[in-house]
């Protein structure tokens, strides 16, 4: 047995054993990574939204559209005009859990 043959099997390492079997390892579920962080927001809350009548970004007003299992539906009309811009899903609302029983 050589130097080099001593070197090379007193590595006992399993990382260093696992990149010399697998070099192309990219599993995003390696231990090794830090936690992922807290994000800063939970969710937005739409203040002005494109309407397609008006052809501008108008301020908008939520309306709560129906009570479901799955969350509460929202739709936001324009101020201006009362033209549906969009809508929303609102699973931690204060009616969501009504029909969860």
């Amino acid at each position: 047995m050589t130097a080099v043959d001593t070197i090379t099997t007193s590595t006992t390492n399993p990382q260093v054993e696992d990149m010399k079997n697998n070099t192309f390892n990219f599993d995003p579920t390696t231990p090794n990574r830090p936690p992922q962080q807290k994000s800063d927001f939970e969710e937005f809350e739409a203040v002005e939204l494109y309407c397609p009548d008006c052809c501008k970004a108008m301020p908008v007003r939520k309306f709560l559209l129906l009570v479901l299992p799955e969350g509460d539906k929202y739709e936001y009309r324009c101020e201006q005009c009362g033209a549906k811009v969009g809508d929303k899903m609102d699973r931690s609302g204060q009616y969501y859990g009504v029909l969860r029983g």
